[in-house]
């Protein structure tokens, strides 16, 4: 497995070096300094190859992270443990920065001796590892025989993510459906590829050890129960959509340790015992169907060679009730612009020299609305026979809708040992649709 973990910082230097397996030697700090950090051209590759040692490296601002070995390792459990290991120390201490590392490194060490073990990943969930390496890198000496053996069961258990006897006054559930949606659009208005990204997002706060399911538009689903067919079942729920579509088919998803992939093989339900706080319970991608909260609408036409003249409209494509915000087109312009007027009826235009666009904002637009922008750019006089190649427009948007038409059916919370019923649970299901790469070629 992983022969050897180095964290760098932006020169190159060592501030963490924890060697698991003989045959990494001090000079596989050097190759990766050598031929990655300090080398003449940038390093693209996260995986290099250096005299028969494989490095697998992730960069956090200025730090390097590389896991070393010299054998045949899944490449993408590697950089699971990378990721993981960045999570872990941000949830310690914050950024990942140099000056943390350094004030921190005794904390690091001591995490590094839970979560590999001879080069194998043990356990990284943070909740488990919070429970006995205590915020500033020291063990508690006070703990009771109780505590020291739910540790023990923890780590050695099979619900290393939760820990036993958690009790809360309110117990409240969130629930945040956060998706991303890419799109490349012709400029006739012809879809050329979309698809959406997205995840949900839950923050517990529940007493005990309780079971819960999660339920959600799925198409097979749906399918199963027939048209008209079973009811929600129950459970508070914002079915804060913009559409009145049925169903979704999900392409692909991933999901948190916790679900029981077993039931979601065989009935397609979601179940889980939830860690505490906030974790992420599943990710997924949907290509079909998709719901375009914005579309743009160019117009570019050459007058001459030394003017161009722009319009473009954006039209909402949503309920009248529901409100767009944070809403940014970036509008390309040639390099060799001298000068641009702008008009714009709504919002806030600028003429941005050093990025080449004019960038146009719009703090908040209603469903089914439509607004426009009109610029005059002026040319300068260039030898370049080479016509501009028009780089697409991009715009970056929030929309309180998921764009894919998932909505949550029902989020149901059973707990045998406590005396607390679904019910008594407090839900709040929120809908956030973002831009992710939103492009119409012009």
């Amino acid at each position: 497995m992983i022969g050897g973990l180095f964290i760098y910082n932006h020169k190159g230097e060592v501030l963490i070096s924890r060697v698991y397996r003989d045959d990494i030697g001090r000079n596989a700090v050097d190759a990766f300094r050598v031929n990655v950090i300090h080398a003449r051209q940038q390093v693209r590759s996260p995986v290099t190859n250096i005299a028969r040692t494989s490095f697998f490296h992730v960069k956090r601002s200025n730090i390097w992270l590389a896991a070393v070995t010299k054998q045949n390792v899944n490449a993408a459990m590697v950089f699971e443990f990378l990721y993981k290991m960045c999570d872990v120390m941000a949830a310690y201490f914050g950024k990942i920065s140099e000056e943390n590392i350094k004030n921190n490194f005794v904390l690091i060490y001591e995490l590094l001796d839970e979560i590999l073990d001879f080069g194998y990943p043990q356990n990284s969930e943070t909740g488990a590892l919070k429970t006995f390496i205590t915020q500033q890198g020291i063990k508690s000496q006070h703990q009771t025989k109780e505590e020291q053996s739910q540790i023990t069961s923890q780590v050695t258990g099979q619900i290393g993510w939760r820990r036993e006897g958690i009790k809360y006054r309110r117990n409240e559930l969130f629930l945040d459906v956060l998706e991303s949606v890419n799109l490349l659009m012709s400029p006739q208005g012809q879809v050329l590829s979309a698809h959406v990204s997205g995840r949900v997002v839950m923050k517990s706060y529940l007493s005990g050890m309780p079971e819960c399911k999660f339920g959600m538009n799925d198409k097979i689903v749906i399918d199963k129960q027939g048209k008209g067919g079973a009811a929600d079942e129950g459970g508070k729920s914002d079915l804060g959509g913009s559409s009145g579509k049925q169903s979704i088919a999900i392409d692909d998803c991933t999901f948190h340790q916790c679900v029981r992939l077993s039931k979601f093989d065989s009935e397609r339900s979601i179940s889980f015992i939830p860690p505490d706080g906030e974790y992420e319970l599943m990710r997924y991608r949907t290509t079909k169907d998709i719901i375009l909260p914005l579309r743009v609408i160019p117009l570019v036409r050459e007058v001459g060679r030394t003017k161009l003249e722009v319009k473009v409209v954006i039209k909402s494509n949503f309920k009248p009730s529901l409100l767009a915000q944070k809403i940014e087109v970036r509008i390309p312009t040639p390099l060799n612009t001298s000068g641009v007027q702008v008009i714009c009826m709504k919002g806030k235009a600028k003429y941005k020299a050093s990025e080449n666009a004019i960038v146009w904002k719009i703090k908040r637009m209603a469903g089914m609305k439509e607004s426009q922008i009109s610029a005059e750019i002026e040319l300068l006089p260039t030898n370049d026979k080479k016509k501009w190649a028009r780089p697409p427009i991009s715009m970056n948007f929030e929309v309180p809708f998921a764009p894919s038409g998932l909505k949550v059916r029902y989020l149901k919370v059973f707990e045998p040992k406590l005396n607390y019923s679904d019910h008594d649970v407090i839900k709040w299901v929120r809908y956030i649709g973002r831009s992710g790469i939103y492009e119409t070629r012009c």
